[in-house]
């Protein structure tokens, strides 16, 4: 496992003084449930408000057709983060799901049912993890457009790791069910 700092931003722990990492962090939400622009607004408040996370960017709002969901499921809304963290993955992980938690994310039997809120790890630095609870990168990140398109919009040179350049892989998927939603503008401070 390597780990790579970002060299712009120098952290220490204020107890040890011991030097953390800091990693470049991919975070993409989904809501089809609920007030959903408010959802993912509230998760990006909750993650832009989190010790050692900082946003540096947000996507642009699209609004997708379910993937893999139950037939009756709603389209979503998505978006994407962009941050640095000094939090390990497991920890930057128990963090989005209490925000999930936190929007009355409900876990089911059934995979890719409706739901108020979905934040998901894509990559954390170049870490990569092959535990049941925390697989990186995301195993499913390459086939999602809702996760390339606005990711690219956000870094039109992006990579994911293990797959390759963003761009290549959304022309593989294809954009078809995504409508990007300029009425909603997704705020972080």
């Amino acid at each position: 496992m390597t780990e790579t700092p970002n060299p712009n931003i120098i952290d220490a722990d204020t107890l040890t003084g011991e030097m953390r990492p800091i990693r470049r962090v991919v975070i993409a939400l989904g809501s089809n449930l609920g007030d959903r622009f408010g959802n993912l607004q509230g998760a990006v408040s909750a993650l832009a408000d989190t010790p050692d996370v900082w946003l540096t960017s947000v996507s642009p709002v699209y609004e997708t057709e379910p993937v893999d969901s139950p037939a009756d499921a709603g389209t979503f809304l998505n978006a994407v983060i962009l941050a640095d963290t000094t939090l390990s993955a497991s920890r930057l992980l128990d963090r989005a799901l209490a925000v999930e938690d936190a929007f009355d994310r409900l876990r089911g039997e059934e995979q890719n049912a409706p739901r108020t809120l979905d934040v998901d790890l894509i990559v954390v630095g170049d870490r990569r993890s092959d535990k049941p609870s925390l697989i990186l990168p995301h195993p499913r990140a390459a086939e999602r457009a809702f996760v390339l398109r606005p990711w690219l919009d956000l870094e039109p040179d992006a990579h994911l790791l293990d797959h390759g350049a963003v761009a290549d892989l959304l022309d593989k998927v294809g954009t078809d069910g995504l409508t990007r939603r300029d009425d909603l503008v997704l705020e972080f401070e």
